[in-house]
């Protein structure tokens, strides 16, 4: 298992480190490698309309020789972000056909792995766009939006062979569905510090993404006084600190600015305008809006103080979600 996610490492969009975006010639090779993995496994294999890959492990069939009635899901993302490790997300995806591996006849229901296209939102900064056409919720809008080389969402959709006008093809049906699980690294440090092998999520917290704007005024490094400037890039710092003293203030709530971009971008110039993004994240909806409210709060009384316009704009919006109990419980027992 852990030398076909070294495999997939390999297929990256930069040579000296694994970045892994949507729709791009390096996930489409890792799909066909996930694919061929699946179809070793026993299991028939599709790419839907939003470019997830899916295996299909039949279960017992009924009488009149369809289908089995109920399905559970298990799987992951493909996709990376930007300089990433080899088992965010493809472990999940391995660790399930690696099951499947292992079945011998069928069971009473049967089993699909996805590897799902999108989950990172790296190239579109909107992120579960593969998990969301699964689900129904896919917000179409989003297909305007246009990646930092100009390409369209629509566009990237289309050249990966996907289909934007079925994209509600892609959608499954809850009702016969038994669940969806998913393995994955803890990409943190509270179970190795406990001395604990695995554990097993209650919940998934809610996501806010913002893109922050300050606004003030350029001008020559040397020639404007401290006294007169308005420095968007010192705005910005003030609002970083604050975002990280509120976050730690706050019990469940983690804050991160990820991305800073300050112009024009010379060392002899003050900043004129600094962009940064906003990743917020609670278990519990009403705690991570009222997060987002302060700091939306702070943010334009920094500006206002130093002379700086703020432009705050939401990108995402993702609710906490509560892990079911009964799979939870199961999976408490078998571990």
């Amino acid at each position: 298992m852990l030398e076909r996610c070294d495999v997939l490492a390999a297929f990256s969009e930069e040579p000296d480190r694994l970045t892994r975006r949507f729709a791009t010639d390096a996930l489409r090779l890792a799909g066909e490698a996930v694919g061929d993995w699946m179809r070793a496994a026993g299991m028939s294999v599709r790419r839907d309309a939003v470019g997830n890959v899916v295996g299909r492990y039949e279960g017992t069939r009924p009488a009149d020789g369809s289908r089995a009635a109920a399905t559970l899901l298990l799987g992951s993302h493909l996709d990376t972000v930007r300089d990433a490790g080899r088992y965010d997300g493809m472990l999940g995806v391995l660790v399930a056909i690696a099951c499947v591996e292992r079945l011998r006849g069928a069971l009473p229901f049967a089993i699909e792995v996805i590897g799902f296209a999108d989950e990172e939102g790296v190239r579109y900064g909107t992120a579960f766009l593969g998990s969301s056409a699964f689900a129904g919720s896919f917000d179409r809008a989003q297909l305007e939006r246009r990646d930092g080389g100009g390409v369209s969402m629509a566009d990237a959709i289309r050249s990966f062979g996907g289909d934007v006008d079925g994209l509600d093809s892609a959608r499954r049906d809850p009702a016969g569905i038994l669940g969806y699980c998913e393995v994955h690294i803890e990409q943190g440090p509270v179970l190795e510090a406990a001395g604990l092998p695995v554990g097993v999520v209650s919940s998934i917290a809610g996501q806010t993404r913002a893109a922050v704007t300050f606004e003030g005024a350029a001008g020559h490094a040397g020639t404007v006084p401290m006294a007169l400037r308005h420095d968007a890039l010192c705005a910005a710092a003030e609002w970083i600190v604050a975002v990280e003293a509120d976050a730690r203030a706050a019990t469940g709530l983690v804050a991160t600015v990820g991305e800073l971009l300050a112009e024009p971008g010379a060392s002899n110039v003050i900043p004129g305008r600094a962009v940064l993004s906003l990743d917020l994240r609670h278990a519990d909806d009403v705690a991570r809006a009222a997060a987002r409210e302060r700091l939306r709060a702070s943010a334009a009384m920094i500006g206002a103080g130093r002379g700086v316009a703020v432009e705050w704009s939401v990108v995402q919006e993702t609710p906490a979600v509560a892990c079911s109990h009964d799979l939870s419980a199961l999976l408490a027992d078998a571990v």
